[in-house]
């Protein structure tokens, strides 16, 4: 019986569970219950954005209860098929795996995007290949481009919920009956209950030192749990690498170019990100898209933020 967990996360970074539910298949209709019922339990306030693989019941019962939920699909799930979906080609080592890795993570705009998987298609003639059509079609369910206007708390892929079935796996076994799994879902709940508590409690009684003395980093002290306050402190640290480049400048509206080593597995890359920043009101958007996708403020505002003596009362 397939075991089905609604799976979050805290204030904290740490994962929760949400809801669950045992179903005994996995068809349109059935997710389409487990969507409705755990609505009702979750007071009729659905996800802002939910992330699941690419199944199509699932993603059939989604549109049908969640109609006004960000629906994305787990990135890991869609990358690992590559090899096997595109591997048989010859320029698959010597160029086409890094511009499909390129479409994907290194396009900032849409239109980037469109341009490059256009140039993917014709250099490596690719526009009869049926998978890459799919993938595509629902571009905005999966590309980080189409995504990153919205919050995901950090998550791109479904590995948290994988890990909380894991997790259960100190609990229950394929042998396990219904009295029992209930039983020890309730111990496993209470583990991840008494998690949260002492992290509360950490928060609460433990004071991070800042590394600068910015007035803005002493704000998110203040405003952010210690877990997400060393996330801060990460990019509070980026800020000494950066040297932002006034483009354009209209009105209280000024545009900045912020060059960035990103590190990609053991290679770093010099990336270019562009930065609008509102003079008036200290407001800063960044291309990155980190703060709207983890909630962090990133590195290259913080240095607008710097070059424009901002300061946070």
């Amino acid at each position: 019986m397939p075991f089905a967990p609604f799976v979050g996360v805290n204030h904290h970074g740490q994962s929760i569970l949400l809801g669950a539910g045992l179903i005994s298949s996995e068809d349109t209709n059935t997710f389409t219950w487990l969507f409705q019922t755990w609505l009702q339990c979750m007071d009729g306030i659905p996800p802002k954005a939910i992330i699941t693989d690419q199944d199509r019941a699932m993603k059939n019962a989604i549109a049908k209860v969640f109609p006004e939920s960000r629906h994305r699909f787990c990135l890991w799930h869609i990358l690992k098929k590559v090899p096997e979906k595109l591997g048989s080609y010859a320029a698959y080592k010597s160029g086409l795996k890094s511009h499909l890795m390129k479409c994907v993570y290194d396009t900032q705009t849409v239109e980037e995007f469109e341009k490059c998987w256009d140039g993917l298609l014709n250099t490596y003639d690719l526009h009869e290949n049926v998978w890459l059509k799919s993938l595509y079609d629902e571009r905005q369910h999966w590309v980080p481009v189409f995504l990153k206007e919205y919050f995901w708390a950090g998550m791109s892929t479904t590995q948290r919920s994988e890990s909380m079935n894991a997790f259960f796996d100190g609990y229950v076994h394929a042998k396990t009956n219904l009295k029992e799994f209930v039983d020890q879902f309730d111990s496993a709940l209470r583990k991840k209950i008494e998690n949260e508590n002492n992290a509360d409690f950490h928060t609460f009684s433990v004071t991070i030192p800042c590394i600068s003395r910015s007035p803005i980093e002493k704000r998110f002290q203040e405003l952010y749990t210690n877990a997400k306050f060393r996330e801060v402190q990460q990019q509070v640290m980026g800020v000494l690498d950066m040297d932002p480049c006034l483009l354009s400048e209209d009105g209280v509206m000024k545009r900045y170019l912020v060059e960035d080593e990103v590190r990609v597995e053991e290679f770093t890359k010099l990336v270019t990100y562009s930065v609008n920043f509102n003079v008036e009101d200290y407001d800063g958007k960044c291309s990155c898209g980190l703060f709207e996708m983890r909630g962090i403020l990133c590195r290259h505002i913080l240095a607008i933020f710097r070059a424009n003596e901002a300061r946070w009362e």
